[in-house]
């Protein structure tokens, strides 16, 4: 039997194997390929997968240096297939998957920290190749490491058109009837008009999946994470209304393609509960299939519209939030953190825009003010924009450029959060009442009194006042978030005042001196 494979690969970079075998009836569905991954220290099994062309696949992702062996099973093919690689050191950006740690916190495997500064870009990689790689451009411009994107192309206001692949064999209903002025009509009559394609849903299209693997690479070169949208209701292709054996085929020939980056987070869906044909029990069997088939348990989530999934059940690893009222968003994510017990994702406050749905319009400056309430209060906050142009490309949905304000501010707060103690900060509650206080979390959701990051968010102070004890001395900052300066005002010891510009905004940094 012919196998290929590269003889070395570096630590959580994908070693794949490749073999021919059979092409009779539907290779999709009819045969069987699994990988058995040996190392001094890991052994994994791995379900392979059909590419086409009588080529099938599997991938495995080593968490350690040194020799491995690995044995390719299945009725594929007659015989077994067998062999040994090296695994080298990692390379410099590759730190390994995002893993909880501290019980609202990340950190990738190495124990660098990892602080999710994230964007929503829907379809991005289902646009052309130029679209494509301005998206690229653009992500690692702005200091963006995660982004939410579907597998399946989207149908909805602003993204009518026609992705660049499908991921089934078969062909689409004519899109030629969709405008923007029939968008409601056309919604209405939506479940007859899925009756108009022609899908087989049981013989996957492998050029959808290879091109979205290679998106996934170039992102991990660039040090961003991709959280798969995996299901979503936003559909006219009938992807949303398959049978529980189709959905479940999806899901496994899905993880077997994608499980072995190392930059793939799960999220079952984007607004399941939009998805009425789906029942709680569906979504859980999902979940069963990516905790049994994903040997390297990336990191899980759903998203919600209305009501929240229980992000208590042991299968999510962090909560997928998309506020559920019109005004508050951020100020809510120290209640979540004590309902569910887990990392505070905000993957959907609102996103900065002009469009008329209230979802897509806040300002630049209202955006900013949410990140950073979010982060001092032990939460992870996500972006997107929604901004009207004359070719109608919005970052929310198609990707290219950033034509917002808030996006240029980011990385300044992700300098200043990579530069806090530990792995991440919690809500002090012991601060005044009018403001906002972060301050690093322990392993026992105990805070480390010597930092402290106070913000001020809308409301203009003149001065504050500060007291924390008699004894030690303290460092303190005056931090302009929106026009990103930091100025030093000295070292201070007792009770002591600090003077501010009366502009929105502000915050102060407290350390506690160590000389």
């Amino acid at each position: 039997m012919d196998v290929i494979f590269k003889p070395q690969v570096a630590k959580w970079d994908v070693f794949e194997v490749e073999l021919k075998g059979k092409t009779e009836g539907n290779p999709f569905t009819d045969y069987r390929i699994q990988g058995y991954f040996k190392g001094e220290q890991e052994q994994v099994t791995a379900d392979g997968f059909y590419n086409g062309d009588g080529s099938y696949k599997v991938r495995f992702m080593p968490s350690y240096e040194g020799e491995y062996t690995f044995v390719i099973t299945g009725d594929f093919s007659e015989g077994e297939a067998e062999g040994k690689f090296l695994v080298s050191a990692a390379r410099k950006e590759n730190h390994g998957p995002v893993r909880v740690v501290n019980k609202f916190h990340f950190s990738y495997e190495d124990g660098t920290k990892y602080y999710s500064i994230g964007t929503t870009c829907y379809v991005w990689e289902l646009q052309s190749d130029e679209l494509i790689a301005e998206t690229l451009k653009s992500l690692f411009a702005t200091g963006f490491n995660k982004i939410r994107f579907c597998i399946f192309p989207k149908h909805y206001d602003y993204n009518l058109g026609e992705p660049r692949s499908y991921p089934y064999e078969g062909t689409p209903i004519d899109s030629s009837i969709l405008t923007s002025d029939n968008f409601n009509d056309y919604t209405a009559s939506l479940g007859n008009l899925k009756k108009g394609n022609d899908w087989d849903f049981t013989r996957f299209n492998p050029e959808h999946f290879t091109h979205i693997e290679n998106c996934i690479y170039e992102l991990g070169k660039r040090g961003i994470e991709a959280d798969l949208i995996v299901m979503h209701p936003y559909d006219r292709w009938g992807f949303s209304q398959m049978t529980k054996e189709q959905d479940d085929l999806y899901f496994n020939y899905v993880i077997a393609r994608f499980a072995a980056f190392h930059n793939v987070w799960w999220s079952l869906a984007n607004e399941y509960d939009l998805l009425p044909e789906k029942s709680m029990e569906d979504w859980e069997r999902y979940a069963s299939i990516i905790c049994e088939k994903d040997p390297y348990h990336h990191l899980r989530s759903i998203h919600n519209c209305f009501g929240f999934y229980d992000h208590t059940r042991p299968w999510i690893t962090h909560c997928s939030i998309q506020r559920q009222e019109l005004y508050r968003s951020s100020e809510l994510v120290n209640e979540w953190r004590t309902q569910f017990g887990k990392p505070v994702v905000l993957d959907e406050i609102a996103y900065e825009g002009n469009i008329q749905h209230g979802w897509g319009n806040i300002s630049g400056e209202e955006m900013l003010r949410r990140f950073w309430e979010a982060a001092l209060r032990g939460g992870y906050p996500g972006h997107s924009e929604c901004f009207m142009s004359h070719d109608n490309i919005l970052w929310w949905s198609h990707g290219g450029k950033l034509k917002g304000e808030s996006w240029k501010r980011f990385q300044f707060l992700h300098d200043i959060m990579l530069d806090t103690p530990g792995y991440g900060l919690m809500p002090y509650e012991k601060c005044g009442w009018d403001e906002i206080c972060g301050v690093p979390e322990k392993e026992k959701e105990e805070p480390i009194k010597d930092y402290y990051l106070f913000y001020y968010s809308f409301m203009r102070p003149s001065f504050r006042t500060f007291y924390f004890d008699d004894k030690n001395e303290y460092d303190v900052e005056v931090i302009d978030s929106w026009n990103m300066t930091i100025e030093s005002r000295g070292r201070y010891k007792g009770k002591f005042h600090i003077a501010l510009p009366g502009r929105a905004f502000m915050a102060i940094r407290v350390k506690k001196s160590l000389s």
